[in-house]
């Protein structure tokens, strides 16, 4: 079985309970060994990761651990790089053996094309929010935030991330530009079997045609959702887990 999961925001300052979060993703994932060959983790795993050159933030521990373990017994890992946890670098290539992918990662699984981007760089979006996304990429933009001591960056990062969760909030959810794009990008690029993104924390598979289908992932703490596919089809699963303010 090949697995997807997005936006678990673990270390949220709007998570009630964000222990009782990592473990019940971590017995998800447990549950996974079972049968798993691929894990893809399609962004916002983390709510805020910067990997300084010899540091790296505190916290995840069961979580890391529980997918070098899944990496230790063969899983194949690949973390595609969200909004939140953008500056990744080398890391957790070097200590689990996840595959780090920034933007959109076309391949073929089981003999499907499947076609899968974390969903902020896609779709139509606001002037400031890809402005922003531009800024966050620049290499510069890293380096001078490098260069501020962490006791200031970190508590602004999450006092940014908890405004910016209550100002766009969950309620009606838009897919339509990303249906747009998946059929433009399926026109120009050749058939797509599947397209699966993250981002949205809206739980949703959307038939684009009828050989072509689209999984919005949603998230890992509100709705509690994750895909399985066996070869063939694409579900869309639950979990039990603890609930947010």
């Amino acid at each position: 079985m090949v697995y997807f999961l997005s936006d678990i925001h673990l270390g949220a300052g709007y998570i009630a309970d964000e222990h009782a979060l990592e473990r019940s993703v971590c017995r998800l994932l447990r549950d996974m060994k079972r049968d798993a060959t691929h894990l893809y983790l399609l962004g916002d795993i983390i709510d805020y990761w910067f990997e300084y050159r010899n540091v790296v933030p505190r916290g995840f521990v069961r979580f890391l651990g529980t997918l070098a373990d899944l990496s230790d017994s063969g899983v194949s890992i690949t973390w595609l790089k969200g909004n939140h946890d953008i500056w990744m670098t080398d890391y957790l290539t070097r200590e689990i053996g996840c595959r780090i992918v920034d933007g959109v990662l076309d391949e073929e699984i089981c003999g499907q094309r499947i076609v899968m981007e974390h969903g902020d760089g896609i779709g139509d979006r606001p002037v400031m929010f890809r402005m922003l996304r531009r800024l966050f990429r620049s290499k510069k933009a890293r380096w001078l935030f490098a260069a501020i001591h962490p006791r200031w960056t970190v508590g602004f990062a999450h006092r940014w991330s908890k405004h910016s969760r209550k100002a766009g909030g969950y309620a009606n959810v838009d897919t339509s530009s990303i249906e747009r794009w998946a059929k433009g990008y399926s026109e120009a690029r050749g058939h797509v079997d599947h397209f699966i993104i993250g981002h949205l924390h809206k739980a949703v598979r959307i038939e684009l045609s009828p050989d072509s289908d689209l999984t919005v992932l949603g998230d890992s703490f509100r709705s509690y959702s994750y895909a399985k596919f066996d070869g063939k089809m694409i579900q869309l699963l639950n979990f039990s887990g603890p609930e947010i303010d």
